[in-house]
């Protein structure tokens, strides 16, 4: 099985849904994405990740299926306690890979004042857990850190989604941990990313990154700096 991910085109947050460009860049990604062999279309219930999915969609007359739980993570206290830069996750890792380099891998991370009282911290553990019962529907059942093959799939499907609930898919299906995501892999809008689930010794799978942050597609399209909101 072929897990294709896309981030949703250039947002136009206040209305939740895509700007002008962003329009253009989802269009653009439709065409990239039209010869992937792609059989389902699931999309974050979001207006900016379902628009973006639209344009695929409709390319490749499929419907889209939206999955509640990758919807875009909320963060800031959940207790009244103050937490740094408003619990805001991305700078948040950044800061605690730097002033503490033993976060680097482990879950370690959840336990620091960083995480321990922020939303973000649920919104990983939900994501994570229904990630799973996701990846059931295709025969992949996790075992450890791994995951175990009970039925054939050879299919590819797409994801739409965020920057904040995509960052938690990688970290969770990698088993690296999220804050080395947040800062080491950074991926653009309408970017494309594959991770491959092929069954190996005793049907056990191991996903493979097979491409990641692809952006080649958007080469005639403007590219702005993203902001992160929720």
């Amino acid at each position: 099985m072929r897990l294709v991910f896309v981030r949703h085109g250039e947002p136009d947050y206040d209305n939740d849904t895509l700007t002008e460009n962003g329009l253009n860049q989802a269009e653009m990604t439709a065409e990239r994405l039209q010869d992937e062999g792609i059989s389902a279309i699931f999309s974050s219930p979001m207006g900016r990740a379902v628009k973006t999915a639209s344009f695929t969609a409709d390319k490749l007359g499929l419907d889209i299926e939206k999955l509640d739980f990758m919807h875009e993570i909320d963060w800031g206290s959940k207790d009244g306690s103050e937490i740094a830069f408003n619990g805001h996750p991305w700078s948040l890792s950044f800061n605690l890979l730097a002033e503490n380099p033993t976060y680097l891998s482990g879950s370690y991370w959840k336990e620091h004042p960083y995480f321990k009282n922020n939303k973000c911290l649920d919104y990983y553990l939900m994501i994570s857990k229904e990630f799973d019962k996701f990846l059931e529907r295709f025969g992949l059942y996790r075992k450890g850190a791994l995951y175990e093959a009970k039925s054939e799939c050879n299919d590819t499907i797409a994801l739409f989604a965020h920057g904040g609930s995509g960052g938690v898919m990688f970290a969770h299906l990698l088993n690296i941990s999220f804050p080395y995501v947040m800062t080491a892999l950074p991926y653009g809008v309408c970017s494309v990313s594959i991770i491959e689930f092929e069954p190996k010794l005793n049907n056990m799978v191991v996903p493979r990154l097979e491409l990641f942050n692809d952006m080649g597609h958007l080469d005639k399209v403007k590219l702005e700096p993203l902001r992160f909101e929720k």
